[in-house]
Parts: C-alpha cells; sequence; structure tokens
C-alpha cells in the first residue's frame, strides 16, 4: 500500500534556510556558543510544529455506515460522498496488481480506507459502466503493500462482467469466479479472527461463498473502497448500501 502523499519538501525549505540563516548570523555577530545552540533549539521545535501541523491536517472523510474516518490512499480523479453512497473516478492507467509472472507490479488505484474492528462484516453494492477492460470496483483489505486482498467487480480479459478476487501475500493470485448479467453486484467481505470469507450477491439477499481463507497479519488492517482501469482512461464506480458491522460471523457458509 502506497503511503499518503504528504509533499512535504515546500514546508522544509523555509525552515531549512532559517537554520542556515540563524547559523550565519550566528557565527558572524555572536560570541558565545550558548546563542547558537538556542537559536538550532528554536528552528528544530519550528519544524516539529510543522510536521505536527501538517499531518493533522491530512483530510479524513465520513460516510454514516462506517464509525471511524477514511483517508485516501492515491488521490481519484474525483469522489463524492452521499450518506451511504460513495462514488470513485479512477484515473488512467490505474490498478492494483503483482502479478505472478513479475513483470507488472502496480499499486495507484485510489482507495479510501479505514481500520477496522478486530472481527466485522462490510457489504455494499457495486456498480460501473464496464467500459475498458478490467475496469472495476472493489472492497480491500490491506497490511501493506505485499499482503492484501481484492474483492473486485471487473470487466475481465473477455469482456464479461465478473467476480472477481485477488489475495496477495508478495506475489498476486488471480481467481474469476461467476458472471454477472448486469452492472450492479453486492459484495460482503466478513473477518473472523484471521479468516476472510469473501461472498457475492445479485440481489443483497441470497449470498454465494467465493473464497475462504486464512488471512495471517502483523500490522493493523485497513479496508475500504477502490476503483480501477488499468487500461482505460477513468472508471467511475458507485458504492452503495454501504453496511458496517463490528461482529464475528458465525457461519462462513450462511454470512451471519
Amino acid at each position: 500500500m502506497q503511503p499518503r502523499e504528504l509533499k512535504q519538501l515546500p514546508l522544509l525549505l523555509p525552515i531549512v534556510a532559517l537554520i542556515q540563516y540563524f547559523a550565519s548570523t550566528t557565527i558572524n555577530h555572536y560570541s558565545q556558543p550558548i546563542t547558537m545552540f538556542r537559536l538550532y533549539i528554536l528552528a528544530l521545535i519550528s519544524l516539529i510544529a510543522a510536521f505536527t501541523a501538517k499531518a493533522q491536517n491530512t483530510p479524513t472523510f465520513k460516510i454514516n455506515a462506517i464509525p471511524t474516518p477514511l483517508s485516501w490512499y492515491n488521490q481519484p480523479d474525483s469522489f463524492a460522498i452521499i450518506g451511504n453512497k460513495l462514488v470513485i473516478v479512477a484515473g488512467e492507467k490505474t490498478d492494483m496488481f503483482r502479478d505472478p509472472n513479475v513483470t507488472y507490479n502496480t499499486d495507484n488505484a485510489p482507495k479510501l480506507l479505514f481500520e477496522p474492528a478486530l472481527n466485522f462484516v462490510l457489504t455494499t453494492a457495486i456498480q460501473h459502466t464496464f467500459t475498458h477492460k478490467w475496469d472495476g470496483g472493489a472492497i480491500v483489505l490491506i497490511e501493506d503493500s505485499l499482503h492484501w486482498i481484492k474483492f473486485c467487480f471487473e470487466k475481465d480479459y473477455t469482456g464479461t462482467k465478473r467476480v472477481v478476487s485477488v489475495v496477495t501475500n508478495n506475489i498476486s493470485d488471480d481467481c474469476n469466479s461467476i458472471a454477472v448479467a448486469g452492472n450492479k453486484v453486492f459484495y460482503k467481505l466478513a473477518k473472523s479472527d484471521n479468516v476472510i470469507t469473501l461472498y457475492a450477491s445479485v440481489d443483497g439477499k441470497k449470498w454465494l461463498l467465493i473464497r475462504h481463507l486464512q488471512f495471517n497479519h502483523t500490522k493493523p488492517l485497513k479496508v475500504g473502497f477502490l476503483a480501477q482501469s488499468p487500461t482505460g482512461k477513468r472508471c467511475r464506480v458507485e458504492f452503495s448500501n454501504i453496511s458496517y458491522q463490528a461482529k464475528k460471523i458465525s457461519d462462513p457458509y450462511v454470512g451471519e
């Protein structure tokens, strides 16, 4: 997972200049070393304060059904949040995949993520127009850039609208599941301790188990929503009927 781009270099330049100025002024005009030390401490405090202010100003967003704030990892072309509905527009050649042939590794798709509870269930409907090959919208679960799950509704290599799951442990697998006739499908991702279960449904009521696997991790997880357009210029994905519950499912074959 790529870190949020902080763009801190412009912030640092005036502080570095301040340190250089104080240092040269002190050497030229002061004879007591303690004065130079105090000025360096002042500059250091200013530097720390600037970084703290920048971190505190990192924007977060709220979706009604999700109790914790969400943050962007890779910015979208545009987005909108209205209640429990999220729209993400991914830009040109955006994707998240680590090719088993090690010829294509990328992680530039926009993702809106939050930190979930230890056990949880996240559901959403995913809808888009399937314009270009591999255009898709997904639920993602991420430990870091080498360990993650992407549960995607995408236009596959044959042009079919398909339920696809990608589990990455250094290298990605690529599992094509059921075809879907329409442009909309319901997805559910359930985490119970170290077990992840993925479900799909055409109506949001009757769920089909897609994958059931262990996902061990040592770092905090992030979960959320992704849009991608690996071969196209853009892909607009709508996530609706978003629901989040901090609970542990008791029967993975039922999903409850």
